[in-house]
This record gives C-alpha cells, sequence and structure tokens, in this order.
C-alpha cells in the first residue's frame, strides 16, 4: 500500500506563513467538499470506514493525530502533524484516526459532496470487496 504525503508549500515572511490550497494545482483532484473536526476528546477513535470513489486529502492544521490505513492486505500507521503536509486517502483503503491531541483541527478536503452510498462502514463488508 503506498502512502501518499503532498508537500504544502509554505509562503511567509516576519508577519507569519501561509498555505494556499488550489484544487489540481497542490490538490490533485476537484475540491468539492471541506469538513473539519476539532475538540476530539482523548480516547476517542474517528473515521473506521472506506470510500468507494470519493478522494481525500487530510491536513492536520493544528495539533497532531493517527492514522490508520487498512487495505486489506496491510496495514500502516503515520501520524500526521505537519500544516504543510497534506495526507493523500484513496477510495478502498479503510481508514481509522486516532490519538489527537487535545489542540487537533484535522481539515479534509474531499473530491465530492456527501454521499452515504459511497460510505463502506462494515469492516467485514470492506474485507469481502478488496479481498479476492
Amino acid at each position: 500500500m503506498k502512502i501518499e504525503l503532498i508537500p504544502l508549500q509554505q509562503h511567509g515572511d516576519e508577519r507569519g506563513l501561509l498555505i494556499a490550497l488550489e484544487e489540481e494545482h497542490n490538490i490533485p483532484f476537484p475540491i468539492k467538499r471541506v469538513y473539519y473536526m476539532f475538540d476530539t476528546l482523548q480516547g476517542i477513535r474517528r473515521g473506521f470506514h472506506a470510500h468507494k470513489k470519493t478522494r481525500q486529502l487530510a491536513i492536520a492544521i493544528k495539533g497532531s493525530c493517527s492514522f490508520l490505513f487498512d487495505d486489506g492486505k496491510e496495514k500502516k500507521n503515520i501520524i500526521l502533524n505537519d500544516p504543510a503536509q497534506g495526507l493523500m486517502i484513496e477510495p478502498y483503503v479503510w481508514h481509522e484516526m486516532y490519538d489527537f491531541s487535545d489542540d487537533c483541527i484535522l481539515m479534509v478536503l474531499a473530491d465530492d459532496v456527501y454521499d452515504e452510498s459511497d460510505y463502506i462502514r462494515n469492516y467485514q463488508d470492506f474485507i469481502s470487496r478488496v479481498i479476492l
């Protein structure tokens, strides 16, 4: 399983830093949805699903959290803690987020609007779809 971290170019001077997000430029897809998570309580895990077609890019714009990725063949964990780095979440990759820092703000950009039929929320159903 390939995990892709996308560098996001910082611009700044003595006043501070700025990162611009532009669809199909530094974001490799059209942006149709943006959402973010914050004030996640300690010990809480989120996600627990895969998408059939939606591609996403997660950015820890403040703080940090960890991701578990599972493609049905292997599992990988990654810590996201740099606001100048985006983590790609491809279709048919089960993902869970955990170990949110108290100050974590996790923003996610998606290439499609919310559609419940795009979600695979049952792990055994996910495994049956990805294992041939």
